[in-house]
């Protein structure tokens, strides 16, 4: 395994951090647990779980996964030795049933004591807001576009003082953004600097070969202000494992079973994965192991976030760190990123 620090910390993490979201779904209690352990034994020491998880989100499963990985943190009485990050769901109708108070300091405090109590933990070492509370392009909207009526009003320092306040209770030790965009992102950092309050430390933002802007400003503000990325969906929802190109995906896949999670799997998006596929095995290379070590290989990269619902889908993606991709096949891949960029905002 492969480790780098979360931004101005000194905690140690995993380049490769075991994402969560299919168990209490598609994968059971026991299929959790066995991910877990398999992963710990190979140097993962970086899990990322959310309130709202499993997902898809509904109120008769949401905060089941973060339970699955308590009781593995209790059976193991590991928890000095694991990284956990957790996030706040952000508002929406598919959140209604978690709560419908946003960021308000008394949902911030709610939903921070309940994850510890599901995670059986005291402690949370990065705890994220999952996506911004105004209205803004995220989840495969390309553009912003300015809705007048939109009636949120700006509560970034207000945030910040209640996560400082609940850092202090030391129930956090770190705070990060998702989902979030550059002036978010800026605004943060400008409040942190300004009165002296906790500073975003990451953002969990969706990154992968079908999807690449943030690249853009984001990569800046990345580098510039040190704040890494936390990079979901690697594999574009497994299109990039080749699986639905090929059809051999199993009828426990995402898309099988979600067909609405449609995100990734647009004409161009398919287009584009054949593609990658071709260039993936011209260099005896499996496209998951070539999309996963794209994303590792970046600068702007603190760690990647890996899901699977089977072990060996598990055991490929934890591979995948030991590649390391050639200037040629970088420029085989940024010429078909200059034809077909961006397929999936």
């Amino acid at each position: 395994m492969k480790y780098t620090t979360l931004p101005n910390t000194n905690i140690k993490v995993s380049k490769i951090c075991l994402g969560s979201m299919t168990w209490g779904n598609q994968n059971t209690e026991v299929e959790g647990h066995e991910q877990l352990d398999y992963a710990f034994n190979q140097g993962i020491n970086f899990i990322d779980t959310a309130e709202l998880y499993p997902v898809p989100a509904e109120a008769k499963t949401s905060g089941r996964t973060s339970e699955i990985i308590g009781t593995w943190l209790k059976k193991n009485n590991n928890r000095d030795k694991v990284v956990l990050a957790s996030k706040i769901a952000g508002t929406g109708d598919y959140t209604a049933h978690i709560r419908t108070t946003g960021f308000s300091k008394e949902a911030i405090k709610e939903a921070v004591n309940k994850e510890l109590s599901r995670l059986q933990t005291d402690y949370i070492d990065l705890y994220q807001l999952h996506w911004p509370e105004r209205q803004t392009n995220t989840f495969g909207v390309r553009d912003y576009n300015h809705n007048p009526n939109d009636n949120w009003t700006d509560n970034f320092n207000e945030v910040l003082h209640t996560l400082d306040g609940i850092i202090k209770e030391g129930k956090i030790r770190y705070v990060g953004l998702s989902n979030e965009k550059a002036w978010g992102t800026m605004r943060y950092l400008e409040e942190s600097k300004t009165h002296h309050l906790p500073r975003m430390i990451t953002i969990q933002n969706a990154y992968s070969l079908l999807n690449r802007p943030f690249e853009g400003d984001m990569a800046e503000v990345a580098i510039r202000e040190n704040i890494g990325l936390l990079a979901y969906s690697p594999l574009a929802f497994g299109v990039l494992s080749g699986k639905y190109i090929k059809g051999t995906a199993g009828e426990n896949s995402r898309l099988k079973l979600f067909p609405t999670f449609a995100r990734y799997s647009s004409e161009q998006s398919t287009h584009a994965a054949k593609q990658y596929l071709k260039i993936a095995e011209n260099n005896n290379l499996s496209l998951t192991k070539m999309s996963l070590a794209f994303v590792d290989q970046q600068p702007f990269l603190t760690s990647c976030i890996i899901g699977a619902t089977t072990m060996d889908q598990l055991k490929e993606n934890i591979a995948s760190i030991d590649v390391v991709l050639s200037k040629e096949i970088l420029k085989q891949i940024n010429t078909i990123h200059a034809a077909i960029p961006n397929p999936a905002p």
